[in-house]
């Protein structure tokens, strides 16, 4: 929705990394977002950096903002930040909180539960307007009031809050698998003879590529599979040394760790 005021509650790492986004996006103006936080250095440096409101005191800021960001730690005093928004926000405002760990009826009982609360797990890839934030709302909130800005910083799927604890591990912690196989990848070529760069370049071409051929024929991987590799051909004797390597369980074993543990510190804030 254009022209929303926002308010973030907490100016770390990932509230930055999400308000570059939807400037550079132009989904909000710089002067339409405020930020609060308890390190007054991290005001005048956000402030200075994108052009945006810093707030010391942030009743005035929540009373106009229609969107209220929590962006604190999941063990800062979340009852005082409630206290804040239960006295000074505008009552049809949305929050959305980022606090990792904290689930909506938590969030209600410091807010208030007859307002629009939204849980989300930001995605990491804020940058390049790819990658999917998951989004959980209760039943005030509603995605037209907070889908133009989750789609400010990549994607967004709407899903039920009790499947956060799976996409944190397997979604938002994606890249981390990419991440780790491309280096894999590359270090393959090189351990192969390929020079440091370009089997870099190619490794990065060819996972772009994979999932580009992937999109354009609409087919499952298995079929791309069988059509790039002939019988006894170099390619199926390669797979053969990868399903040897477990890698399939291996990865599959690295999610389900993943979602458990994102479980056990939910456990630690209920």
């Amino acid at each position: 929705m254009a022209g929303q005021r926002i308010h973030f509650i907490g100016g770390g790492q990932m509230a930055e990394a999400i308000i570059r986004a939807i400037i550079s996006n132009q989904t909000t103006a710089a002067e339409h977002i405020s930020v609060a936080d308890i390190n007054e250095e991290r005001i005048r440096l956000l402030s200075g950096k994108y052009g945006i409101q810093a707030e010391t005191r942030q009743e005035a800021a929540l009373a106009e903002a229609d969107l209220i960001i929590i962006a604190v730690r999941p063990q800062d005093n979340l009852a005082e930040v409630g206290r804040i928004i239960h006295e000074h926000a505008a009552q049809n405002s949305a929050v959305i909180s980022i606090v990792a760990g904290v689930t909506i009826e938590k969030l209600a009982g410091y807010i208030g539960g007859d307002r629009p609360i939204v849980r989300v797990i930001p995605n990491t890839l804020t940058d390049t307007g790819l990658g999917y934030s998951g989004a959980a709302l209760n039943a005030h909130a509603a995605k037209e009031e907070v889908d133009d800005f989750l789609n400010g910083f990549g994607k967004v799927q709407y899903l039920d809050e009790s499947l956060i604890d799976i996409f944190t591990g397997y979604g938002v912690a994606g890249p981390n698998y990419v991440y780790y196989f491309i280096e894999s990848l590359a270090d393959a070529g090189v351990l192969a003879g390929l020079p440091r760069e370009q089997a870099w370049q190619v490794a990065l071409e060819n996972v772009e590529g994979g999932v580009a051929m992937l999109r354009h024929t609409k087919l499952h991987p298995r079929q791309l599979l069988d059509i790039n590799n002939s019988p006894g051909g170099v390619g199926i004797n390669g797979l053969y040394e990868l399903n040897n390597s477990d890698f399939a369980a291996g990865l599959q074993r690295s999610v389900l760790a993943a979602v458990k543990r994102t479980t056990e510190l939910g456990k630690d804030h209920s």
